[in-house]
């Protein structure tokens, strides 16, 4: 809840009543100049935030014509593990960060149900860390670097304006970290929950004069809900700001992650998530399913203001990452002659440079602003594949017989190395026609291209090497209409688009001819369209809701699994529409209250084959859900210090699979309780906090793996379980 609000109270039925009716007669009656007392109640509100992945410059968000939401780092950590996104992003219309509870394999996020295909990582939603691209070249990322600990606040945007970050853009996730504070200040924390876990976290930050900083180190591990599910991941951040000069800025960010052979539980298939939902599949175990990952970035940014109008920003990137994945491919698969193996390794090396200048100015007494900008983005994976077994005689199915050991690195059965190189040119700017209108335009253009140099051949598996490029032009624009100084309108519509992953890309189907990349396969464009309006109602709520409408062609889903080969191909055409409303209020007394509701219905819009199931028009995109709901009820007592909220999570059903037939996930709903205690005693601050999620032990599926292969698309969620926190920071 914003620091800002004062108090008023404002009942729900009114508010609602007020935005439909009271609110549109105010914008058509309205249209005289804001007075100055009008202007000054505007300057003072301050309820909406101040945001920067939207327009690449900061701004109030109430008054962008998008969609764009910042969730701040007060309630990312209030009463939370801080571990994952999926713990605070609920409270964000359109999006769905789901929590697999199962670290092997990161979270999944969507937005607008871009994403949902994903079964590992995160997949047609862009991801940033102050700036620093955190989605690869070729549109797969991961959150597990993601600082919860010194978060200032993370950004949520939606809709058309996401497509000028480039490839994969159905919407934007920008973690931003705190500067240090005024005061050097040494804080720390231990959190205990169920299933043996336990977190401890330490931050160090201050100010000297033209050098800041605030660094990080955090550790959690945990026995895990499920059967196989044990994990650890130690995290380092830091951030250093350097003022260089009166108009020069240097600011160099770095994060290091260490998840060292994580358990990896899989999905159940429908009987065996009935029968015990805390089990795991039998293959599973045979081959001791496990992930190990690292990673390590940094990232420098050079701000230097030319003119009082203009300015330069710099920016420069690089890292790397390793991984090692045990899956539990049948034996008999692995031997296939085009299978590579069921151990993956990738040993990833990323980087680029970003360069743009912003001007503002006046033409004809009319503000504008424009930011004109280039980048480059590279990658490179040493990728290998080897056989989850050795020894054995027999060539068929079958573990630990005939002297054959499961779960451990075997024979070599695949050898690439994949490059990518990214070069984009954008252009964004803004101009107020008048005091009620503003204009919001942007153009990107986009040029991806792929490089496979396979290295190992065998009978039945020839050269895959190739290359494919894509390459894509992007245009938005937005129109906002200030009804009034608390009421503003706006459209936006623009194009966007999403390539293949390099995983994605990797086989061509059994009847294509010859081996290589798949070539076969289209970047996925969609052309969307949003209108919405952002209402300041009273004094202390603000009430935002948008309608969209998203039309994609080339849609990238599984063509075919068998072999130890994914194959992907493109659906003609698919089709997402939906609602978003947000309503955010503090009462009288204390209290607060929050809803966000979403109605999403995706479907695809013409026939095409799955699996060797033909998919017929209307029927749902799966993994995405048609209603969500998150609310919040919370109440402080600010002399005490004592702080309590009760939250409610509602979903609705979800098809698991391109084919309806396969199966579904029931809708749930459960609540969370947290209380917490702040004290502050000379320089020492404490804080105390309990938190029970799940409060009413609902049995429900958290995440689902999407179109799995095997069938084991259910991951079981926990049933109740708590959360205890104890926090002290020292002020020198």
């Amino acid at each position: 809840m914003n620091k800002y609000f004062t108090c008023r109270t404002i009942p729900v039925h009114l508010m609602l009543a007020g935005f439909f009716s009271l609110g549109l007669g105010n914008a058509l009656a309205e249209t005289a100049p804001l007075s100055a007392k009008e202007l000054e109640l505007h300057n003072d509100l301050r309820l909406a935030p101040v945001v920067v992945t939207a327009t690449r410059i900061e701004q109030n968000s109430f008054d962008l014509p998008m969609s764009i939401d910042s969730v701040s780092g007060e309630t990312i950590r209030e009463g939370q593990l801080q571990v994952n996104l999926s713990e605070s992003a609920a409270r964000v219309p359109g999006v769905v960060v789901n929590n697999r509870n199962n670290p092997a394999q990161d979270l999944g996020i969507q937005i607008r149900g871009f994403g949902s295909r994903s079964a590992f990582g995160v997949r047609g939603v862009r991801l940033y860390q102050d700036g620093i691209p955190l989605t690869m070249p070729d549109g797969q990322g991961q959150t597990g670097t993601f600082n919860l600990d010194t978060a200032k606040n993370v950004e949520y945007l939606r809709g058309p304006f996401s497509a000028l970050y480039g490839n994969s853009s159905g919407g934007v996730v920008q973690i931003f970290t705190e500067d240090g504070p005024a005061d050097p200040t040494l804080s720390g924390g231990v959190s205990f929950g169920s299933y043996g876990t336990h977190r401890e976290t330490v931050t160090y930050g201050g100010d000297f004069d033209n050098f800041n900083i605030v660094v990080n180190a955090n550790t959690v591990r945990s026995d895990g809900y499920r059967d196989q599910s044990e994990f650890r991941r130690d995290t380092y951040h830091a951030k250093i700001k350097m003022q260089l000069n009166e108009d020069t800025k240097l600011t160099v960010v770095a994060t290091a992650l260490d998840q060292p052979d994580n358990d990896d539980p899989q999905g159940l298939t429908k009987d065996e998530y009935r029968a015990d939902r805390k089990q795991v599949g039998p293959n599973t175990k045979l081959f001791n399913t496990r992930v190990s990952k690292s990673q390590e970035h940094m990232g420098a940014t050079l701000d230097h203001q030319l003119t009082e109008n203009d300015s330069l920003r710099f920016m420069a990137y690089y890292g790397q990452r390793d991984n090692e994945q045990f899956q539990s491919i049948p034996t008999g698969a692995q031997n296939a002659a085009g299978s590579g193996g069921g151990v993956q390794t990738i040993e990833r090396e990323f980087g680029g440079i970003d360069l743009r200048w912003t001007h503002t100015g006046s033409l004809a007494d009319k503000p504008y602003n424009f930011t004109i900008g280039t980048n480059v983005d590279r990658m490179s994976d040493d990728r290998k594949g080897y056989k989850n077994f050795v020894g054995g005689i027999n060539p068929g199915d079958g573990c630990n017989v005939n002297g054959r050991v499961c779960g451990v690195k075997g024979e070599l059965r695949r050898d690439e190395v994949n490059r990518l190189r990214a070069f984009d040119q954008y252009a964004q700017g803004s101009i107020d026609l008048d005091p009620r209108w503003n204009v919001n335009v942007g153009i990107r253009h986009s040029k991806i291209k792929f490089e496979t140099d396979d290295k190992y051949f065998a009978a039945g598996n020839l050269d895959d090497s190739g290359s494919i490029t894509y390459s894509e032009t992007t245009p938005v624009v937005g129109l906002i209409f200030k009804a009034t100084d608390t009421l503003n309108f706006y459209a936006n519509a623009g194009e966007s688009f999403e390539t293949p992953t390099f995983v994605e890309a990797a086989y061509k189907s059994s009847t294509a001819a010859g081996a290589g990349l798949n070539t076969d396969l289209k970047a996925a464009t969609s052309m969307q369209y949003e209108i919405g309006a952002k209402w300041m109602a009273g004094d202390s709520t603000i009430i935002n809701a948008a309608l969209f409408k998203i039309d994609t062609d080339d849609e990238i889903v599984v063509q075919s699994s068998a072999g130890g080969r994914t194959v992907y191909t493109n659906a003609k055409e698919s089709e997402r529409k939906g609602f978003e409303l947000s309503i955010d209020s503090k009462l009288a007394y204390g209290l607060s209250a929050y809803l966000a509701y979403t109605y999403l219905d995706a479907e695809f819009t013409k026939d095409f084959i799955s699996g060797g199931n033909n998919v017929q028009s209307g029927t749902d995109i799966p993994g995405v859900y048609k209603h969500t709901m998150f609310g919040e009820l919370a109440w402080k007592h600010e002399p005490s210090g004592f702080s309590t909220a009760i939250e409610g999570r509602a979903f609705s059903k979800s098809y698991v699979s391109f084919n309806p037939a396969q199966g579904e996930t029931s809708g749930y709903a459960i609540a969370s309780l947290r209380a917490g205690l702040n004290q502050s005693i000379g320089k020492w601050k404490f804080n105390e906090f309990l938190r029970v999620e799940n409060i009413f032990d609902k049995e429900y599926v958290g995440s689902i793996r999407v179109g799995d292969s095997n069938g084991a698309y259910y991951e079981a969620a926990p049933t109740r379980n708590w959360l205890l926190g104890l926090n002290a920071s020292y002020q020198f």
